[in-house]
């Protein structure tokens, strides 16, 4: 199973940004995707997650900016990242709770991550 997350760059305040991740592999159900981000010197901590029947969460410091969408057919999921600020400067993590076959233990699955910088 891999996760491929595409989108990162660098954005000035108030500006915009969509990130994407696809899983791939060996995979027979999904049961929540989701963004994580990890700033320097911090811990990784939950931005955003939806389920398989798309109830989602979000952390209180992206409420109302950021928007979680998921395609299951496509097992593919999304970010939209509206009125960024400095302080949402960081690597953002794709991951995934899913089964990789019939019978297979639900594990937990991360992206490679890729680096979101907003700054004038």
């Amino acid at each position: 199973v891999q996760l491929q997350a595409s989108g990162g760059g660098l954005v000035q305040p108030g500006g915009s940004l969509r990130l994407s991740c696809a899983a791939s592999g060996s995979i027979f159900s999904i049961s929540s995707m989701g963004w994580y981000r990890q700033a320097p010197g911090k811990q990784r901590e939950l931005v955003a997650i939806v389920t398989s029947g798309g109830s989602t969460n979000s952390a209180d410091s992206v409420k109302g900016r950021f928007t979680i969408s998921r395609d299951n057919a496509k097992n593919m999921v999304y970010l939209q990242m509206n009125s960024l600020k400095p302080e949402d400067t960081a690597v953002y993590f794709c991951n995934a709770l899913l089964r990789a076959w019939i019978g297979a233990p639900t594990l937990n699955y991360w992206g490679q991550g890729t680096q979101v910088t907003v700054s004038s």
